[in-house]
């Protein structure tokens, strides 16, 4: 059955943060807001996420969330994305086997590595699983041009975008104190203070500190420094105080940690926002004089069951808040018969174009004493001072995370040490075999407590989030053979590591080995296998090595923001230059990835753009 939906003020696609902080703004002006939402709606509680989460062999960031990754009862289940109305990445399908069978893996991935980063389409979006890491961007981080003479500068400056990290860092609830944060020019009003006090600092944390105070890395101080937090040290939102469950990705099982679903909630509350939720905007229909007229959907009962209904909504102004990936997919495909021929927001040829994550790299070890990991929040401090630098002419910057969690992020623990030492392996490096034989013991009694004591109270590891570079030849467009099950296109992704983001690694893996000799800390980071796709080659010390990438779900580019409608998608406002009652939202609109976790910036560029549309509509 064909709806024409009634008129309002704005119709959202998407109920991620930023649909939800948007849409929470416009209600509270007065405005009527539809959100159009491709997957399941919010719940009324986080029992079947948790069920899920529980019941899953591997604890990937997608695993709570709809569609399933696991059957029931426990196994792997590789549904065909063509049989899925709302497909999404799985990391599960990142394997040398699979990240490149359009069969099971989402993505169409064509490019010389896997673009490795997932996202969710459900309501409440990606940051459902996000780490809750809250930093803002560096001053120089929105001017590398004018500081680097590298890649463009951004349409606004630190001092634009500072009162609406303020408000950003209030609506999530950001746990930090400015004291600690006033690096790299990072500045703050005097009388300004974050909503809570700090997460306090690990035995991880710690050790970590007395090791590298005082010391440095190619002439950079390192210093470790507590993560503002989007999550409660104090009872804020309605929401508790965090537990130190060591699981906040892919979910805080006491919802201490801030998820757009709060939001969301809030903007129900005002009366004026109405969610649509299992709905997926279709085509965007564009008029002759250039405006954008409807949006058109598909509905769907049961992801894998037929359309239900299709319809059209129309509203005085647009927004787009699919994520970086869907939203250029949703351009591309409304192509309103030859009035859009490159797709709609798209006279500068830039959509889709400059995809870019923080592709991480992961290293381990043992520290000379115990630091008792797999407790409080996967990471609560890190080193920052290497986040801008004379050295961005030549290569990417990074940030350190130290992570809270042992070696579950790196190996798996603590299940594979455990089955090392009982069936006699050594897959963990853990369990070596003893001199004089070939074959790793097996424990058990007291010298299996002793041995995972000992192995599991010293673990800890580093990961560099590195900067990468906008790159045209990295890039969203649509499938030409692939299709999910309401026959849309799926997304296909090309995908590589520029010579600047492969510096950077380089310079990350010997800043983890210096940090750790500081430390007396026993290394213990495996090269990748000669089969691994997320493996790449770089030069270090003038000799070549190969290193391994994993996505840190950071997925931005694609609509950049800029200046000059040739060669961008939209303004600073982030209104599209081709059709002015049009808004596209999110990470798209970065001009450049920077250094810091995106969600907090993404939220003030949300806040900053519902001004705008308060305004314009009067």
């Amino acid at each position: 059955m064909s709806t024409i939906m009634p008129q309002y003020d704005v119709v959202i696609v998407g109920a991620g943060v930023c649909g939800a902080m948007i849409a929470k703004q416009l209600g509270l002006a007065g405005k009527k807001v539809l959100i159009l939402e491709a997957g399941a709606r919010i719940p009324p509680n986080n029992n079947d996420f948790m069920e899920r989460f529980y019941k899953a062999v591997a604890k990937v960031p997608e695993v709570p969330y709809t569609p399933d990754v696991f059957t029931p009862a426990g196994s792997l289940t590789l549904t065909d994305p063509a049989s899925l109305n709302a497909g999404r990445p799985n990391t599960m399908t990142l394997d040398a086997t699979t990240w490149q069978n359009p069969a099971t893996a989402y993505l169409i991935q064509d490019g010389p590595l896997p673009f490795s980063s997932t996202y969710e389409r459900i309501a409440g979006g990606t940051m459902r699983h996000w780490l809750g890491t809250s930093l803002r961007n560096v001053p120089n981080d929105f001017k590398m041009y004018t500081a680097y003479g590298k890649f463009v500068d951004w349409p606004l400056s630190y001092d634009d975008l500072e009162p609406w990290y303020e408000r950003a860092e209030w609506e999530i609830g950001v746990s930090a104190d400015k004291s600690t944060q006033g690096y790299l020019g990072i500045t703050f009003p005097p009388n300004y203070q974050y909503p809570m006090q700090p997460i306090p600092a690990s035995l991880v944390d710690d050790a970590v500190t007395q090791a590298v105070t005082g010391q440095s890395f190619e002439g950079i101080p390192l210093v470790v420094t507590e993560t503002p937090a989007g999550r409660n040290s104090q009872p804020y939102q309605n929401r508790r105080v965090c537990a130190g469950n060591t699981n906040c990705i892919p979910i805080c099982p006491i919802q201490a940690k801030y998820d757009p679903s709060v939001t969301l909630n809030m903007a129900l509350d005002t009366g004026n926002v109405t969610l649509m939720s299992q709905t997926v905007a279709s085509e965007i229909i564009v008029d002759d004089n250039g405006q954008v007229s409807q949006i058109n959907y598909l509905q769907y009962e049961d992801n894998l069951g037929p359309v239900s209904g299709k319809g059209s909504v129309t509203a005085r102004r647009y927004v787009l808040a699919a994520h970086a990936v869907e939203t250029p997919k949703l351009c591309f495909m409304s192509t309103n018969q030859g009035r859009t021929p490159n797709g709609v927001a798209n006279s500068s040829g830039q959509m889709g174009k400059n995809l870019m994550d923080h592709p991480l790299y992961l290293a381990w070890a043992q520290a000379p004493k115990p630091v008792f990991g797999y407790r409080g929040p996967l990471a609560t401090s890190g080193i920052e001072s290497m986040r801008d630098g004379a050295f961005r002419t030549d290569r990417a910057a990074f940030r350190i995370e130290i992570g809270n969690e042992g070696w579950n992020f790196s190996i798996g623990d603590p299940w594979t040490t455990t089955l090392d030492f009982i069936n006699g392996m050594n897959a963990s490096q853990l369990n070596p075999p003893p001199p004089g034989s070939t074959a790793s013991p097996a424990l058990w009694g007291p010298a299996l407590v002793t041995a995972l004591n000992n192995g599991f109270s010293r673990q800890f590891r580093l990961g560099f989030l590195v900067e990468q570079s906008p790159e045209e030849s990295n890039y969203v467009t649509l499938s030409k053979t692939a299709v999910d099950h309401l026959g849309l296109p799926r997304p296909q992704i090309v995908y590589d590591l520029s010579p600047y983001t492969r510096a950077g690694f380089a310079a990350a893996k010997q800043t983890a080995s210096a940090i750790f000799k500081m430390m007396d800390a026993v290394e213990f980071t495996t090269p990748p296998a000669q089969n691994d796709p997320s493996a790449f080659d770089v030069i270090i010390d003038g000799k070549p090595d190969r290193l391994k990438f994993f996505g840190a779900g950071h997925i931005v580019g694609t609509y950049r923001m800029g200046d000059d409608p040739g060669t961008s998608v939209v303004d600073a406002n982030q209104r599209s230059w081709d059709h002015k009652n049009l808004f596209l939202v999110g990470s798209g609109t970065f001009c450049t990835v920077a250094t810091a976790n995106p969600t907090l910036t993404i939220a003030a560029l949300a806040l900053r753009a519902a001004q705008t549309l308060i305004e314009d509509l009067g």
